[in-house]
């Protein structure tokens, strides 16, 4: 018996049955339990996704990770927050970024075949606004046999906040040689390499950074956008207006204005946007919100 199968042993279990349907419910269950719990509950309940809400992001993460032994990974997503300061002159990690974007796009999908059974976050990253054009963020999906525009992908991944390199070893970096390109995708644990024939992609694989040579062959690459925050026409065109009515950031607003990228572009993001976008607005009317505290008190007299 693996792990994954014990979630479906608490179809009939009755604190869960309980819960069910209701608008609002109260269920204890012991630390160590939890993970389980959550499990069987996205299990029988009919509604996704499950968004737990837990308060640190450590306590995001390590329940995530459990989740995964007693799930199928993919149903599983973690929304990291930030881990810059507020107002702090420095970007997110493109890492955090992207898995940022690969939930909002996930939970886009009106079918629910894209969307994850449980989504995982801390309170910071609930209370983290998005950028502009998060409801229309949207991958670049490559696969071998593929006919694809090369010069039009390296705009699309310029435009997404990848950096043009000579050599790609960190993540959010794009190269090109000749008929090979080579990315390392946000979201991804390795670089690819796409080999183009003519405009066919011939080959997709993965390659090593320590000596850039091809590895393993992949299906599929997803290549998630590389920032939060992208200089779309609609950004821009509201840093040209801040240049005459905020003349206190404008350094920052007329680099905006031009469509450039650079660290800390997203601190700059509270005077792009109009209102608090958060990942809670971008629920769909069928997900359950399950809030997880930190510990259970008791007090006496």
């Amino acid at each position: 018996m693996s792990l994954q199968s014990l979630p479906a042993l608490l179809r009939d279990e009755p604190a869960l049955a309980s819960v069910l349907g209701r608008r609002s419910a109260v269920l204890a269950v012991p630390e160590a339990a939890r993970p389980l719990a959550l499990a069987g509950l996205a299990r029988v309940s009919g509604r996704t996704p499950l968004l737990v809400a837990v308060p640190t992001g450590t306590a995001a993460q390590r329940l995530a990770d459990d989740l995964q032994q007693l799930l199928p990974p993919e149903d599983v997503e973690l929304f990291p927050a930030w881990e810059t300061l507020p107002f702090e002159r420095v970007s997110p990690s493109v890492e955090a970024m992207g898995r940022r974007l690969r939930v909002l796009w996930r939970l886009q999908d009106d079918t629910a075949a894209r969307r994850p059974r449980i989504v995982v976050a801390g309170i910071r990253a609930l209370l983290q606004r998005l950028g502009p054009d998060a409801a229309r963020v949207a991958p670049a999906v490559v696969r071998p046999g593929q006919t694809l525009d090369a010069e039009v992908l390296l705009a699309q991944l310029v435009a997404a906040g990848y950096r043009r390199e000579e050599l790609v070893e960190h993540r959010g970096e794009v190269a090109r040689r000749g008929s090979i390109i080579d990315v390392f995708p946000s979201t991804a644990d390795g670089p690819v390499r796409i080999d183009l024939w003519g405009d066919e992609v011939d080959r997709l694989t993965e390659f090593s950074v320590h000596d850039q040579r091809s590895t393993d062959p992949v299906d599929e690459a997803v290549i998630m956008p590389a920032r939060e925050l992208r200089a779309t026409a609609e950004v821009r065109a509201r840093a040209e207006r801040l240049v005459a009515a905020e003349p206190w950031g404008r350094e920052q607003w007329e680099r905006l204005a031009e469509g450039l990228t650079f660290d800390g572009m997203e601190s700059w993001l509270p005077w792009l946007v109009d209102g608090e976008d958060l990942l809670t607005d971008r629920l769909p009317d069928t997900a359950q919100v399950v809030l997880v505290p930190d510990a259970v008190r008791r007090f006496d007299g």
